[in-house]
């Protein structure tokens, strides 16, 4: 089999591509090796290959988006590729080994983390994992501050920003996150008939919300700040009690540091909302679970700007970033920023097309509308009040204030 040009590799033809462009596995006999699919997404083709003793990923990216067949920029492999090389010297083991890179097919072979859980999955299941905000907030703070230019040469960092223009990914979250839950100009929100006068009035003609949208969403498209992950949610995200692994950073870029974190403290805040609802509802007055989520959104938040100061003390030295006044100003720019876009992680998967099983998984309507209010309420708050926001504790007492309310009836 020849690899001269790229054509889509399938459950059979995945296993020989490994044996003919790796020393993965000591058989060079195909029917030794057994290959799944795992693809769950919707622009790449994802297989395991494996034998009695070990086991290997094969990732795939594709020219068009499987649902609509939009076509798409193959070169996001190679974006995911470098990423996930940086991002591995910079927060180790979190990241997947990447054993081979192959351009022309647009293939990635890696690391198996098939031992680690989906968070996204087990947060569902009411899954506690006390080590949780502490590997996160290391995560983020290692993988993000030194890429900057308060840290990185400033001539490699500008190559940097160079290679990792990501036009068609990007060009997805301007969309989905950033535009169309407030403007709908392409039609693709889904949400029920009877949020209908709710959406309209808080989102579509909400003129204070949609200028600070508007400011977030020109940082996204125009603050190369740091390298970012680009799609951190807690699908990408992966755990068990030895630890945490971070994967599909396909939609990497330079943007706003705030974007990856504020993914992660918004996705965070959905299994929340749907068990404070549930628990309200029921009249469930202990939870250790609720008690732990609410804690580790809190914790997520003081753990990752904790140690961003600290990783800033030890790495920043050019003398006009070490003064305490822009260290301040800076630092502070990143909290709300990352509040903020918390805030349109909310909204967009709440109203937009593009959902989270937390929601979609809701059988009764009336429940579905309630959390879907509350969710897009919260995401009001954080964007509006982000530069307001001194600890995570505050953060849960506005969500739980806000689900008090609707709960009560008296959210519009």
């Amino acid at each position: 089999m020849t690899y001269e040009t790229h054509f889509l590799l399938n459950i059979d033809t995945a296993k020989q591509y490994v044996l003919d462009k790796t020393d993965f596995f000591e058989t060079q006999v195909p029917e030794d090796l057994k290959s799944v699919e795992l693809s769950d997404g919707n622009i790449n083709y994802v297989y395991r290959i494996s034998d009695a003793n070990k086991s290997v990923i094969v990732k795939q990216s594709d020219n068009k988006i499987r649902s609509s067949g939009r076509a798409l920029d193959m070169g996001r492999s190679q974006i995911e590729y470098n990423i996930l090389t940086i991002e591995r010297e910079l927060a180790g083991n979190v990241i997947p080994e990447v054993y081979s890179y192959d351009k022309t097919m647009s293939v990635i072979v890696m690391e198996d983390i098939s031992a680690y859980k989906n968070l996204r999955t087990q947060l569902s299941n009411g899954m506690i994992f006390p080590n949780f905000a502490e590997e996160i907030s290391s995560f983020l703070v290692d993988s993000l501050l030194p890429t900057t230019d308060l840290v990185l040469d400033r001539h490699l960092k500008k190559k940097r920003v160079k290679q990792f223009v990501n036009i068609d990914l990007c060009d997805i979250t301007e969309d989905l996150v950033l535009t169309e839950p407030y403007y709908n100009y392409k039609g693709r929100n889904v949400f029920s008939k009877t949020l209908k006068p709710f959406v309209e009035q808080n989102l579509y003609t909400n003129d204070e919300l949609k200028a600070n949208v508007g400011e977030l969403r020109n940082s996204f498209m125009n603050n190369a700040q740091a390298l970012l992950h680009g799609d951190l949610h807690t699908g990408s995200i992966f755990v068990n009690e030895q630890g945490i692994r971070v994967i599909d950073p396909e939609f990497a870029f330079y943007g706003p540091m705030g974007y990856d974190i504020g993914n992660v403290i918004g996705n965070l805040i959905f299994p929340y909302v749907v068990r404070l609802e549930k628990n309200t509802k029921n009249g469930v007055a202990a939870d250790p679970f609720l008690a732990w989520m609410g804690s580790v959104i809190a914790e997520v938040f003081n753990l990752t700007f904790k140690k961003m100061e600290e990783k800033y003390e030890q790495l920043v030295e050019f003398p006009l970033y070490k003064t305490r006044k822009f260290e301040n100003s800076y630092l502070q720019s990143v909290v709300s920023d990352s509040l903020g876009f918390a805030g349109t992680e909310l909204i967009r998967r709440t109203v937009g097309d593009s959902k989270v099983p937390e929601i979609t998984t809701i059988a009764d309507s009336t429940t579905k509308d309630t959390v879907s209010k509350i969710l897009v309420k919260t995401g009001m708050n954080l964007i509006l009040n982000r530069k307001d926001y001194k600890t995570g504790n505050q953060i849960i007492q506005d969500v739980q204030a806000t689900a008090s309310k609707e709960i009560r009836g008296e959210i519009n």
